[in-house]
């Protein structure tokens, strides 16, 4: 049998200026290093197809698969505050879309699949760690419950890529709800090309907001979905302590997915200025910045929207401006409601921000981990002996000082001992993708070609809410010796 794809693609037949055609760049030896099957069967895919030779090949972008219509979509955008008028998908190859199990329509795409009009002078190619580091990252994500693309594979090519020194190179296979971007509305309005956007946010709108096909005033209803889906994201991504590393204009998703794991990473100790990215030099994308720049790339947005809501400047700038007005409203409601879950409140009082607060200060000041304080602290409200919370700071009475004040609130709530622990067990995940940990898998593969210790990390950050006995150590912070200060957008 043949690898058959059900390709249905509606991206492809926007016009020519939207994208460039373009096939991948056949490989020489590709071989297949992870296929995500449950992925695989839930687009409506062959696993055991996709693993034959041939679907390597797939896989790999040295066979073009039928039905395919191979795109590198074009887009613009700032990146870290600077825009750039021409972007686009420089080592990126959108092979179509599927409608999978659940009829929600899912992009295809190879990444590092050779270059395009859009690579400026690079390769078009990505090397072994960068792709295995996106498919932990990603798929590690869709298991804490957080909107993101997905990856179907990782496949190495046989051929080297030239960094600072020469890598395996490989292609990653990366599903999205779509590659829309905030840059791709900036690519048509830096040109002033008014029916292109219109032609783009129509598209979005049946794509991702069919419910708003009717509304009244269609494209502000467009950038108030937009602006409520990156609020909650970044709500969500502030609870598991993850840092995007680049959230420039052209890296931030319309569908309200997370997009482009370049040099993201977890924090382990909490601290709301934590940066590991190597080319955020200012801080830009620190973990606390990450509300304000988001609130800052839908304003672009906007922006670029502005000559759909109407003729009258002004009144356009205005209705925009209400529209945005909303991102920190819906931000902090999801961020407040997420926090008040992971420390066992299920109702509001008066104090329960202050009280959150208080813990967050302290655990920035104790160089707390993030991950388990939050889990351990569930461990305790099932058990009061329970003291694996406390021992997460470096001075324990600052612990129990706060600890006194949240016994006396959670006395308040309706739940028992046992549900609030489950309940905080379902919010507060035992296992994350550790920075140590990528880093120990991506060495092992480069240096080794061993893959066991990317198949067993892959394995347990399926279950982050499980408490997995057999794999304790992965819970564990780094040791000193083992901590990443940095990490590499890999391109």
């Amino acid at each position: 049998m043949t690898v058959h794809f059900p390709f249905q693609n509606s991206y492809s037949a926007l016009p020519d200026s939207f994208f460039a055609r373009v096939a991948p760049t056949p490989v020489s030896a590709p071989r297949l290093i992870k296929l995500n099957r449950p992925l695989a069967v839930q687009l409506g895919l062959d696993p055991d197809l996709l693993e034959t030779a041939e679907g390597a090949e797939i896989l790999a972008g040295k066979t073009v698969p039928a039905g395919a219509d191979p795109i590198a979509m074009a887009y613009a955008g700032h990146q870290f505050g600077q825009f750039v008028p021409q972007l686009g998908d420089g080592r990126a190859i959108l092979l179509g879309e599927v409608i999978d199990r659940d009829g929600v329509r899912r992009d295809i795409q190879l990444k590092g699949s050779g270059p395009t009009p859009f690579s400026r002078r690079g390769d078009g190619r990505a090397a072994l760690g960068p792709v295995l580091r996106e498919y932990i990252v990603s798929e590690a994500m869709f298991a804490l419950g957080i909107p993101t693309t997905r990856s179907l594979a990782a496949v190495i090519t046989g051929e080297p890529v030239i960094r600072e020194t020469v890598l395996p190179g490989a292609v990653l296979t990366r599903v999205a709800a779509s590659h829309i971007r905030v840059g791709t509305f900036q690519f048509f309005a830096v040109r002033r090309d008014t029916d292109a956007i219109r032609r783009l946010a129509d598209h979005v709108i049946t794509r991702h907001y069919p419910d708003l096909l009717h509304a009244e005033r269609p494209y502000h209803a467009l950038l108030a979905g937009v602006v409520a889906r990156q609020a909650e994201l970044i709500a969500r991504w502030l609870l598991v302590g993850f840092i995007h590393g680049v959230m420039n204009t052209d890296n931030s998703s319309i569908s309200g997915e997370t997009i482009d794991y370049g040099p993201c990473a977890f924090m382990d100790a909490y601290n709301p200025s934590q940066v590991f990215s190597s080319i955020d030099e200012m801080g830009r994308y620190a973990y606390a910045n990450q509300p304000r720049i988001a609130l800052w790339n839908l304003t672009r947005l906007a922006e670029c929207l502005l000559p759909l809501f109407g003729d009258e400047q002004e009144k356009a700038i205005a209705e925009a401006q209400d529209i945005l007005g909303a991102f920190s409203e819906t931000f902090s409601a999801a961020y407040q409601a997420g926090l008040r879950k992971k420390v066992g409140l299920f109702t509001e009082r008066e104090g329960d921000e202050a009280l959150i607060q208080d813990l967050l200060d302290a655990m920035a000041k104790n160089q707390a981990d993030f991950t388990l304080t939050f889990r351990k602290l569930g461990d305790a409200a099932g058990d009061p002996a329970a003291n694996d919370a406390r021992a997460q700071f470096m001075d324990p009475a600052a612990f129990d000082e706060w600890a006194k004040r949240w016994r006396e609130r959670i006395a308040l709530e309706p739940q028992s001992a046992t549900e609030r622990q489950a309940a905080m067990h379902a919010v507060n995940p035992v296992f994350i993708p550790r920075n140590h940990r990528v880093e120990a898998v991506i060495q092992a593969a480069v240096n080794d070609d061993n893959y066991a210790p990317f198949e067993e990390l892959v394995k347990v950050l399926a279950k982050p809410y499980a408490d997995q006995p057999e794999y304790p150590a992965y819970a564990d912070p780094p040791l000193p010796d083992q901590r990443v200060l940095q990490t590499f957008c890999g391109t």
